[in-house]
């Protein structure tokens, strides 16, 4: 029987990039590998955000995003509310029907 995936998203602030990669790599067991990248988050709420961001109307952001075996989900969620306890972390999660690598 096939594994359940899914794909974990995790957008956060910049100033804790080192933290949450930190985190992630340390994770045992290891954990398959992810995406990051910078982002710029948009909407009504700009409270915790620079002079500048208020003026440019976008927040700096980086995001991630990792496939991963959904039973392990929970505890790593806990883990990162625990360990890294980053406010405005936002996450989601999404079922993936297949994943490969082409080689």
């Amino acid at each position: 029987m096939d594994r359940e995936l899914c794909k974990l998203t995790l957008v956060y602030p910049v100033a804790a990039e080192d933290r949450v990669l930190d985190f992630l790599l340390d994770s045992a067991p290891p954990l398959p590998g992810f995406t990051s990248w910078r982002a710029e988050g948009h909407g009504a709420s700009f409270e915790g955000s620079s002079t500048r961001e208020k003026v440019r109307g976008r927040i700096e952001r980086n995001m991630l995003a990792m496939v991963l075996d959904r039973a392990r989900l929970a505890d790593l969620l806990a883990g990162l509310r625990a360990g890294c306890a980053i406010p405005d972390l936002a996450y989601w999660v999404e079922r993936v029907e297949s994943f490969g690598i082409f080689k």
